[in-house]
């Protein structure tokens, strides 16, 4: 069972696209090709799961299935805040434009869908938000936090050739074959307080220091410069905590920091 408050425990996962050259605050010094790192939630936020993402290579084109046609019943949306980019980088998110199920199926089957993706070079500090259904690939020189509803499933469209299932029967009856709306991309500032979601399934507030919006219920800390302390523990920049109440954190030290809870 969980402990009470206090500092995640996190799960390291090693991945083909991943990483050996972490940001310091996850540098253990293994050598170990690093793509994710989760922090396991606890029963009163496991509706949603927090990780980073490392990435090294191209992510696998992917969807997550919208809530009617998953095996849990459940969907996948989540989002992404970038907080390091290398010159360069880019993701994939949506397509160029709209394209028919038959077209986006050949397309997967023959290598040409990575044209047919709306590749966007991102910096630090871009935010997506990623409905489900959405189509997405992830390139390499990339790290960023990713907020998500806790689902695990996952349909790959294309792989680059790597030896992995692909999944497209599935992918077909939830994918969106059109572009990515541009409403759901911002700048965050990062000096200032921004409610970034707020629902359906869960809030993400960016905050700086003491936060001033209000936050109900259980909450996970994540902070990303200085650290807050919880039940006597020291939460900092690479580690995640959760409190029964927001109230319960001290953010006095605190610089950055994602506030996150269900809904």
């Amino acid at each position: 069972m969980m402990a009470g408050p206090g500092i995640l425990t996190e799960t390291r996962l090693v991945k083909p696209w991943g990483r050996c050259d972490l940001p310091q605050s996850f540098d253990r010094g293994d050598g170990a090709q690093i793509g994710e790192v989760w922090f396991d939630p606890p029963e009163e936020l496991k509706s949603v799961l927090a990780k980073y993402l490392f990435t090294g290579e191209r992510l696998s084109v992917q969807i997550h299935p919208l809530p009617e046609n998953s095996p849990t019943g459940v969907g996948k949306d989540e989002c992404w805040l970038i907080t390091e980019a290398k010159p360069g980088a880019t993701l994939a998110i949506g397509f160029r434009e709209e394209f028919s199920p038959e077209d986006i199926r050949a397309a997967a089957l023959d290598g040409s869908i990575e044209d047919m993706l709306d590749w966007r070079e991102v910096k630090e500090n871009d935010f997506l938000y990623v409905p489900s259904g959405t189509v997405h690939a992830i390139g390499p020189g990339l790290t960023l936090v990713e907020i998500q509803q806790n689902s695990d499933i996952t349909y790959r469209l294309y792989d680059y050739g790597r030896d992995r299932d692909l999944h497209l029967d599935d992918a077909m009856r939830s994918i969106d074959g059109g572009p990515y709306p541009d409403r759901l991309l911002q700048k965050v500032d990062a000096g200032a307080e921004t409610v970034l979601v707020d629902g359906p399934y869960f809030r993400l507030v960016h905050s700086v220091g003491m936060p001033s919006t209000a936050m109900e219920g259980a909450v996970q800390v994540l902070p990303l410069s200085g650290a807050c302390r919880i039940g006597g523990e020291t939460v900092s920049a690479g580690a995640s905590g959760w409190a029964s109440e927001l109230g319960d954190v001290d953010f006095s030290q605190c610089g950055r920091c994602l506030l996150i809870a269900a809904c």
